[in-house]
């Protein structure tokens, strides 16, 4: 592990914390608002600017509820299954370009699975959620054991913004695959993802 993860694992400054989740809101709903742009655009008209103010939580669910509006807006214009295929690869592609600025910023190497996991483990500190992963090699296993957003997302928002938490895997170490197969939003007890590692 280098000297930066080391540092960050160790402390993360509350100020970085808000930094990087105002980041992640403003990427997330910017995706979202191009999508509506196509596709709904009388609800992307009537659509409030997001101010991120307050603490971090306030800031979760200041996001989280932007996000239910936006992903209800194109349910209601595309119908559902349009809408999370979509909303699923829009969100993926935006995954991926911030796990891949990270992957650059913190000098991962695609072969090395603890650090991309420590990464991960750092970027979703910034959400509220704290996972485990078993069976670390081939085929691996990711359970959310607390989502702070759980607490404010609907089931279709959750479904269709974990495709965003699969491209950031995917952008951490292009190796890695992610598929969440259970959602704490639909009742499960924890979240899990399915993570293959296929390395030539």
């Amino acid at each position: 592990m280098n000297i930066k993860m080391k540092l960050l694992s160790i402390w993360t400054p509350h100020l970085l914390l808000k930094r990087e989740l105002d980041k992640v809101a403003e990427a997330t709903i910017k995706c979202l608002d191009e999508l509506m742009k196509e596709y709904s655009p009388e609800s992307l008209n009537q659509l409030e600017n997001l101010v991120m103010e307050g603490n971090i939580e306030d800031r979760r669910a200041l996001m989280a509820e932007h996000h239910n509006i936006q992903v209800n807006a194109l349910i209601e214009s595309l119908g559902y299954e349009k809408a999370m295929d979509v909303g699923r690869k829009a969100l993926f592609e935006e995954g991926y370009k911030l796990g891949l600025e990270t992957r650059k910023l913190l000098g991962l190497k695609g072969e090395n699975l603890q650090d991309t996991v420590k990464a991960a483990e750092l970027m979703y500190r910034v959400l509220g959620i704290d996972f485990e992963v078993k069976n670390l090699g081939k085929n691996m296993v990711l359970r959310v054991k607390r989502c702070a957003l759980a607490d404010h997302y609907s089931p279709e928002t959750c479904r269709m913004m974990s495709a965003a938490d699969e491209g950031v895997v995917h952008g951490l170490n292009e190796n890695m695959n992610m598929l969440f197969k259970k959602r704490i939003t639909e009742g499960a007890k924890e979240c899990e993802a399915c993570i293959n590692f296929d390395i030539n």
